[in-house]
C-alpha cells in the first residue's frame, strides 16, 4: 500500500480497514486504528478530534511500511514492538513470545488465592518467562515481593531483564538462563508458568501470526501437548513453600490430563480459573499434605 501524505487521517484509516478486511484480518478496524496512531504519533482523541487533518510525510511513509508488514499477517503488536499486558507496557522483540491477554487469568488467580498477602514479602517464581510479562505484572501486584525469572533461551531472558527495567523492577527481581528442572530447592510462595503446550502436528494449523512469527520453542508441547506439564510436574513439589501455590496456564481441552499430572507429581489442584472467552485457562495448584 501507498498513502501520499496529503491524504486525511479518516480516508487512510477507510483505505486501511478495506484492505485489512480483504485480507481477512479479524479486528480489521482496531488493527488500523493503532498503526495509524502510530505512524501519525497521535493518541485515539487526536484522530477523533482531528480526522481530517493530513496524514503528513513522515506518517506516509511508516504507514505504508507498517500497512505491508500487517497485510504479510505480522501482528501489530510486533510491528510496534509493544504489548500493553495487565497496566504495564511489555517491549515485544523477535525470536520471544508475544504475551497473549488470556495469559493474564494467571494473575486474576494469584489475586485470588494471593491477595490477602499483598503486604508481604513474597518469594515469586516465573518458570519460562518469555518475555517477562507475568513476572512484571506479579511485581507490580505484590509490591513488597521478589522474583525470579526462569527461561531456557537467551532472548527470552534478554527480553524479560529488559522489562524489568523498563517497568522500573530490577532491583526485585533476577533472571536466570537454564532449565527449571536444575533450579534448587528454594521454596517460592508463589510459582506462575506459561509452558509450550500445542501439540506438535497443530503447530502448522495455528493463524499466520502465530505460526510464522512466534519462536515454535515457546509454543510446541511435544506430540500430546503434554511434555512441558511432564517437566513442571517434577520440580513443584520441592520448589513450592509449605503454604504457597503454583498457577499454570493451558490450552483448550488439556485440563484434566494437566490435572492429573500434577496429582501424580504430589500436587493437590485447588481451582481451574477461564479467561476473557470462557475457556478453562488456569489451574491453581498446592503441595499435598
Amino acid at each position: 500500500m501507498e498513502f501520499d501524505a496529503g491524504i486525511s487521517r479518516r480516508a487512510a484509516m477507510e483505505r486501511l480497514i478495506h484492505a485489512f478486511r480483504k485480507a481477512g484480518i479479524d479486528e480489521a478496524a482496531y488493527d488500523a486504528r493503532l498503526l495509524l496512531c502510530a505512524a501519525a504519533q497521535i493518541d485515539h482523541s487526536s484522530l477523533i478530534r482531528d480526522p481530517d487533518e493530513p496524514l503528513g510525510d513522515l506518517a506516509a511513509v511508516r504507514l505504508d511500511r507498517y500497512a505491508s508488514r500487517r497485510l504479510a499477517r505480522e501482528p501489530v503488536t510486533r510491528i510496534l514492538a509493544s504489548r500493553g499486558f495487565w497496566s504495564l507496557d511489555i517491549a515485544v522483540e523477535p525470536d520471544v513470545l508475544d504475551p497473549r491477554p488470556d495469559s493474564e487469568t494467571l494473575i486474576d488467580a494469584a489475586l485470588k488465592y494471593m491477595g490477602e498477602r499483598q503486604d508481604e514479602a513474597l518469594r515469586i517464581a516465573d518458570l519460562g518467562s518469555g518475555s517477562g510479562a507475568l513476572v512484571c505484572a506479579l511485581l507490580d501486584v505484590f509490591q513488597k515481593s521478589e522474583g525470579l525469572a526462569v527461561d531456557i533461551s537467551p532472548h527470552a531472558c534478554n527480553l524479560t531483564s529488559r522489562n524489568l527495567r523498563q517497568c522500573g523492577f530490577q532491583n526485585r527481581a533476577r533472571v536466570w538462563h537454564g532449565d527449571w528442572r536444575n533450579l534448587d530447592a528454594a521454596r517460592f510462595d508463589l510459582i506462575v508458568s506459561n509452558p509450550p503446550y500445542i501439540p506438535s502436528a497443530d503447530i502448522a494449523t495455528l493463524d499466520p501470526e502465530v505460526r510464522n512469527h512466534d519462536p515454535r520453542l515457546a509454543l510446541d508441547g511435544g506430540a500430546d501437548g503434554l511434555d512441558a506439564f511432564r517437566s513442571l510436574a517434577e520440580v513443584l513439589q520441592r520448589l513450592l513453600g509449605p503454604a504457597g501455590i503454583a498457577i499454570v496456564e493451558f490450552g483448550i481441552g488439556q485440563t484434566e490430563p494437566v490435572t492429573r499430572l500434577f496429582e501424580a507429581g504430589g500436587l493437590e489442584p485447588s481451582g481451574v480459573f477461564c479467561d476473557l472467552a470462557g475457556i478453562e485457562r488456569a489451574l491453581v495448584l498446592k503441595r499435598s499434605h
